[in-house]
């Protein structure tokens, strides 16, 4: 009889369905697929990758977004900036080292007096992964965040303009958040903008994400001839002509650039 009930047991277990993963493996699916993500991810793309519910999916990803471990860019989501610190993701999107880059840096920074800047695409954002700045340093929306919209920045623009993808991408949107009374928000204005970038090989941003702040940047290519940086100057606007600036730092991008390609 002992035998017996033990078979009826093992047949009860046996029938039970499969224990369903708890909240820390459906987190953990979450971020797996958000950092094999090089763009933003939608709430439905995330579903369909990893199997979950829309509000479970939500749930968490209300959870992750609180802890910094994703965030929410436009309609969609990305690794936070505290999972990205974590893996080492910005240092690593950085084709090059700092032993090859920083040189230019600082010789722009003896060359202008103003903060530098260097930018890797971030989703639709610019993330700035080295700055240089002065003791007459320009405040600006950025500082303290090391991210900006791409659409209202130099070093955005720099980075739409020569990367077709990402501004497919952005140009979707349609109209554009405003940050200034000078911001570009069509879909038309910015495109005539970028076209004017890849004339000259330089953006420009004259108070268009801070008031007060003018900025010129230039792309920095990498292995390829594709775009992998933008290398930028911010000063105070009126403080010193943005076509001097522009030429200093096109120079220094473009011979990042050909270090970039020679390392």
């Amino acid at each position: 009889m002992p035998t017996e009930l033990v078979r009826q047991a093992q047949r009860m277990a046996d029938d039970r369905p499969a224990a369903q993963p708890g909240s820390l493996e459906r987190g953990i699916d979450i971020l797996l697929a958000l950092s094999a993500a090089s763009h933003p991810v939608s709430l439905s793309q995330l579903c369909r990758s990893t199997g979950l519910p829309k509000s479970t999916a939500h749930r968490i990803l209300g959870v992750l977004c609180s802890r910094e471990l994703a965030r929410r860019v436009g309609n969609g989501y990305l690794p936070g900036e505290l999972l990205e610190t974590m893996a080492g993701i910005t240092r690593a999107r950085v084709p090059g080292t700092r032993k090859v880059v920083l040189p230019y840096l600082l010789y722009l920074y003896e060359t202008t007096r103003q903060t530098v800047n260097l930018a890797v695409p971030s989703g639709l954002e610019s993330r700035y992964v080295e700055r240089l700045y002065g003791h007459n340093r320009v405040d600006s929306r950025s500082d303290g965040m090391d991210r900006a919209p791409l659409h209202c920045t130099a070093t955005g623009k720099a980075l739409l303009a020569f990367d077709p993808r990402l501004r497919q991408e952005l140009l979707a949107r349609g109209s554009f958040e405003r940050m200034t009374r000078r911001t570009i928000t069509t879909q038309a204005g910015l495109e005539r903008e970028l076209a004017q970038v890849r004339r000259h090989g330089v953006a420009y941003s004259r108070e268009e994400f801070t008031e007060g702040v003018a900025c010129v940047a230039a792309p920095v290519f990498g292995p390829g001839g594709r775009i992998c940086m933008s290398l930028g100057v911010a000063a105070p606007a009126g403080a010193a002509p943005l076509a001097k600036l522009g030429i200093s730092v096109r120079g220094a991008a473009q011979a990042i650039s050909a270090a970039l390609l020679g390392a």
